[in-house]
């Protein structure tokens, strides 16, 4: 049985954090010609602009919050949290561009809401997946290079027992458990550090979980951790 655990050395860092999880099984993550998620994509990086008003970017709530929630623990030069970094291509006149159903949906929700939103293949994980702080060296093979990147000793990670899977609390991924085409069961999560936005965690988790019902079919069930209920199955 495979579950999800945030640990206590993340608590002692974060105790008010509050972590929502999807586990969706049953999906088909195949892109199709038909599809309602590419349009839902672009209103949302519309919608994104009411986060970031302030012409002095790190003075915004959210990027403010995070570039905080980053401070607190060992981080990589130049590792922003997830929302900092679609915000800011948002900010910049850029596009999200589609990747896949699950990652073009997930990176709508995260805009739409300004919360961190990440998505992991469950079947890839090697035993319990966990939210902790690093001891250093877990193998971690990150997009597009070739090579082991590990976190640092005391850095904020996803890992399990076949190493780190995202480093720098919701920085960067590794190649190893990320969503593809051929994802079948699914790890969706969304962060708040500080227990702010309790309600928009709430209803992003809801929307999320109606539009993967909706657009890639299966079953999802919806969970939200905090230091009191700091674990949920998400596997056999």
């Amino acid at each position: 049985m495979k579950k999800f655990i945030m640990e206590k050395d993340f608590l002692q860092i974060f105790p008010d954090a509050k972590i929502g999880i999807l586990v969706c099984n049953g999906i088909d993550n195949h892109i199709k010609e038909e599809t309602s998620y590419a349009a839902y994509l672009a209103e949302a990086q519309k919608e994104a602009a009411k986060y970031i008003r302030n012409p002095e970017f790190t003075e915004n709530p959210i990027i403010r919050t995070w570039r905080d929630a980053f401070y607190k623990f060992k981080t990589k030069k130049g590792a922003r949290c997830s929302i900092e970094a679609l915000l800011k291509r948002v900010s910049k006149g850029g596009e999200i561009g589609c990747i896949n159903p699950l990652v073009d949906i997930y990176n709508g929700i995260s805009l739409k809401y300004g919360v961190p939103v990440g998505g992991e293949d469950i079947d890839k994980f090697e035993g319990h997946m966990r939210l902790t702080v690093a001891e250093g060296g877990e193998e971690f093979v990150t997009y597009g290079s070739d090579k082991s990147e590990p976190p640092y000793p005391g850095e904020v990670v996803y890992k399990d027992d076949g190493g780190a899977i995202c480093r720098c609390f919701n920085w960067r991924e590794s190649v190893r458990t990320m969503l593809t085409e051929d994802t079948v069961n699914a790890f969706m999560v969304i962060e708040t550090v500080a227990g702010e936005r309790a309600d928009v965690l709430d209803a992003a988790l809801d929307e999320l979980k109606t539009l993967i019902e909706k657009e890639l079919g299966g079953t999802v069930e919806k969970h939200i951790l905090t230091k009191d209920s700091p674990e949920a199955v998400i596997g056999e």
